[in-house]
């Protein structure tokens, strides 16, 4: 079993920056994917980015050049740095993790274990 805690996050004006943290439990944490996925207000959880194991990053379209996604096995703690905020990235953003290969990044259902979520506010 994984739990998955997040930190980070909160409001802040248009091309501002922000850094989400999440912590995990077990032991295992250096064999799985780690994912961010994020929900605005009425629309479906989308994909934002993804690291596996190895190192290998995958990104949203809509965030490539302005998250970056990292992670430190040796605390257990993924990492997404979040630049050139825009208003549009107003969401609540879950971290993910699970036994994901690179070619499934994307697809949520493919992630065993989820944070709690936490809002992020871009004002404009």
């Amino acid at each position: 079993q994984v739990q998955l805690v997040q930190s980070g996050g909160g409001l802040v004006q248009a091309g501002g920056s922000l850094r989400l943290s999440c912590a995990a439990s077990g032991r295992t944490f250096g064999s799985y994917t780690m994912g961010w996925f994020r929900q605005a207000p009425g629309k479906e959880r989308e994909f934002v980015a993804a690291i596996s194991w190895s190192g290998t990053r995958s990104y949203a379209d809509s965030v490539r050049g302005r998250f970056t996604s990292s992670r430190d096995n040796a605390k257990n703690t993924e990492y997404l740095q979040m630049n050139s905020l825009k208003p549009e990235d107003t969401a609540v953003y879950y971290c993910a993790a699970g036994v994901v290969s690179t070619t499934q990044h994307t697809q949520q259902g493919k992630y065993n274990y989820w944070g709690q979520g936490t809002q992020v506010t871009v004002s404009s």
